[in-house]
C-alpha cells in the first residue's frame, strides 16, 4: 500500500462518519488536514452538504482554499461533529494537544460539539502522557512571568514557545505558549490546578473530549477506539 493511500485510509474513515446537513468542527495540525482536504474531494464528487467551523486561521485558509462553505463559530450554538488530531493518546482516551497552538480554539469546539472524534497515527499511542511530547500551557503575555512562576512552583518547567525564525509564537488568540515537561504528575489533579491560575487561558490536557478515536496502523488498517460509557 502506498503512502499516499496509507494517509487516505484514516481520513476517509473519519469522514465516512460526516452526513448531509451538518455543521462540521476541523481540527488544526497535519493529520487534521487530511480529514480537510478528504470532506472537500467528497463534497466535490459527491455534492455532500456541510458547513463547516475550523479551528484556526491555517486550517479556514485550507478550507477555503479547497472550496468548503466555512462558517463564524461565533454564529453557531452547537456542532455536530468535529474531527481533530492529537499529539498523544493514552488508553483511557486522554490527548495531549497543542502542538499546532490551537488549543484554546479546538477546546470550545469540542466542548459545543454533539460528537468528537480524534484522527493519530499508531505512534501516537502511549501507557503515560507526556511520553513523546511536552504539555503546551497557553499564557496572556501580561501575566506571563507571574505564571510562570506559579507552573514552577507546580514542577512544570519549559520554555516559551518560539518560531523558527526565533520570534514569539503566537496564538490566534494574541498568547503566549509555555511548552513545559509533563513528568510525573497526575494529569487528573494537574488538569484542575492549571484551570485554577489566572493568566492560563488554557492547557493541552484535553481528558475527556475524545469519543472515540480512529488509529492508522502501520499496515494502513484503521482502528476505532471508543470511550467506555
Amino acid at each position: 500500500m502506498s503512502e499516499q493511500r496509507v494517509a487516505d485510509a484514516l481520513a476517509e474513515a473519519v469522514i465516512a462518519e460526516i452526513q448531509p446537513g451538518m455543521i462540521v468542527g476541523m481540527g488544526t495540525g497535519r493529520t487534521a488536514s487530511r480529514g480537510v482536504v478528504a470532506l472537500a474531494e467528497r463534497v466535490k464528487e459527491h455534492g455532500l452538504e456541510v458547513r463547516c467551523v475550523p479551528t484556526s486561521h491555517a486550517t479556514e485558509t485550507l478550507a477555503r482554499y479547497h472550496g468548503l462553505p466555512v462558517m463564524d463559530f461565533a454564529m453557531v450554538e452547537s456542532v455536530d461533529l468535529l474531527f481533530d488530531g492529537a499529539d498523544e493518546v493514552d488508553p483511557n482516551l486522554r490527548m495531549l494537544k497543542g502542538a499546532g497552538g490551537a488549543m484554546t480554539r479546538e477546546r470550545i469546539v469540542a466542548w459545543a460539539s454533539k460528537r468528537r472524534i480524534y484522527m493519530v497515527d499508531e505512534s501516537k499511542l502511549v501507557d503515560r502522557l507526556g511520553t513523546r511530547t511536552t504539555l503546551a500551557v497557553a499564557v496572556l503575555a501580561f501575566g506571563l512571568s507571574a505564571v510562570r512562576s506559579e507552573l514552577r512552583s507546580l514542577g512544570l518547567n519549559g520554555v516559551v514557545r518560539r518560531t523558527i525564525k526565533g520570534e514569539l509564537f503566537i496564538t490566534d488568540n494574541g498568547n503566549l505558549i509555555v511548552d513545559v515537561a509533563l513528568g510525573e504528575h497526575d494529569v487528573e489533579e494537574l488538569d484542575a490546578a492549571l484551570n485554577s491560575i489566572p493568566g492560563v487561558v488554557d492547557h493541552g490536557l484535553f481528558l475527556t473530549e475524545a469519543d472515540e478515536v480512529f488509529v492508522e496502523r502501520s499496515d494502513g488498517s484503521v482502528d476505532r477506539l471508543r470511550r467506555e460509557g
